[in-house]
């Protein structure tokens, strides 16, 4: 076993000809790392990405690419490309609720976490960090960069994604102005 560090990143694993080969974990920047196999100095055969915020992608590698795999969110539900029924508008109960039932009337799920994340003022909860529309920044929940949000995500963002501050929502009566 050798340990090596490049620009943020780090491996420890087998080496042959002064490459990364054999079993090894591969620590990117990110902090996502990769367990498994190595050829050549990429991902080859058998291995497991494994993300900061608990998610995993399972998967068989070949030359760097993934033929084949599974990923599988934080709290455990599995993806699925086809037939995927989680949340299709039939069913909106979040995973947690399938697994472990729904809370009683009047409390609300807002997240699939409960409770929920505190969103900082002014900002979105996007999935995989929050996400501030005046600096255009997505940070993770360590509040380390993640990415600069081009256009198009931004747009899904501001539309999509839980606020960070309350808004009136739903049915609002027209008042009117005549007095009865």
């Amino acid at each position: 076993m050798v340990k090596m560090e490049y620009m943020g990143s780090s491996y420890v694993g087998d080496y042959h000809k002064g490459r990364m080969e054999g079993k090894g974990k591969y620590t990117l920047p990110t902090d996502t790392t990769y367990e498994g196999e190595m050829k050549d100095g990429m991902f080859h055969g058998k291995g497991i990405l494994h993300f900061p915020n608990g998610s995993q992608y399972s998967a068989t590698w070949k030359d760097g690419i993934a033929q084949e795999g599974q990923y599988i969110f934080a709290d455990g539900l599995k993806y699925k490309e086809k037939n995927w029924e989680y949340c299709d508008g039939y069913d909106r109960r979040f995973y947690t609720e399938i697994c472990h039932g729904l809370k009683p009337a009047g409390r609300s799920q807002l997240t699939d976490l409960d409770p929920p994340r505190k969103i900082p003022e002014g900002c979105y909860d996007c999935g995989d960090g929050f996400y501030n529309p005046n600096t255009r920044i997505v940070s993770d929940y360590e509040d380390r960069f993640l990415r600069n949000a081009d256009d198009e995500e931004h747009e899904w963002i501001i539309r999509t994604c839980r606020k960070g501050w309350d808004e009136i929502t739903g049915y609002r009566p027209k008042h009117s102005s005549k007095l009865s």
